[in-house]
């Protein structure tokens, strides 16, 4: 085919809204030989369209068991189901919601539900993380009662206590010790409590 006629056929396809007149004349080809075929139809309908153009206006405007109004709750919940296992691949997506559109359902998922799956996800990662810091805390603290349990608690030596003690009694307020030197001090001067 010669570059002359590609763009005479090209300026043939009519792009832009179809007119009432375009869409009786589709919807009455299509009653007549089916859904099928779509650049076939568009020439017996004697429309200047493209075979795309017919099938998405009759995919998403004109045939009749098209479901109008608002997406139920039902409907969202497995629009983000089959999302989760699909994909953006809208017109499966579509065909498993009787009377929905792929053009319907890929408009409300942009608009709608791409910002509930993001707060979603985020939510879920602070579940994880909180549980995640809930069950580090409570590890730590099991292995600390077992490190401080009386059944397995070797105590020091009378003499030993009294070294420790006598070591570090003397500090004075000006004198610090950090978390570790403390804990050590005091389980000495517990041991201390009991044994003199």
């Amino acid at each position: 085919m010669s570059i002359s006629s590609q763009s005479s056929k090209k300026e043939a396809n009519r792009s832009g809204s179809w007119t009432p007149e375009e869409d009786q004349k589709l919807a009455q080809v299509i009653q007549l030989h089916g859904p099928t075929k779509w650049k076939s139809l568009a020439i017996k309908a004697g429309l200047n369209r493209c075979g795309k153009s017919c099938r998405l206006r009759w995919m998403n405007y004109l045939r009749p068991n098209i479901k109008r109004g608002n997406i139920s709750d039902q409907e969202e919940d497995l629009i983000l189901r089959l999302h989760k296992l699909l994909g953006n691949r809208w017109s499966l997506i579509a065909g498993r919601l009787p009377g929905r559109t792929d053009n319907e359902i890929k408009n409300y998922w942009n608009s709608h539900l791409s910002k509930k799956m993001k707060q979603i996800k985020e939510r879920n990662t602070r579940t994880n993380n909180m549980a995640q810091v809930i069950k580090e805390v409570d590890h730590h603290h099991h292995d600390h009662n077992h490190d401080h349990d009386h059944d397995h608690y070797e105590c020091p030596k009378k003499n030993e206590i009294n070294n420790n003690h006598g070591n570090l009694s003397f500090l004075g307020e000006d004198e610090s010790l950090n978390l570790e030197e403390m804990s050590n001090f005091l389980e000495v001067d517990e041991a201390w409590f009991y044994f003199t």
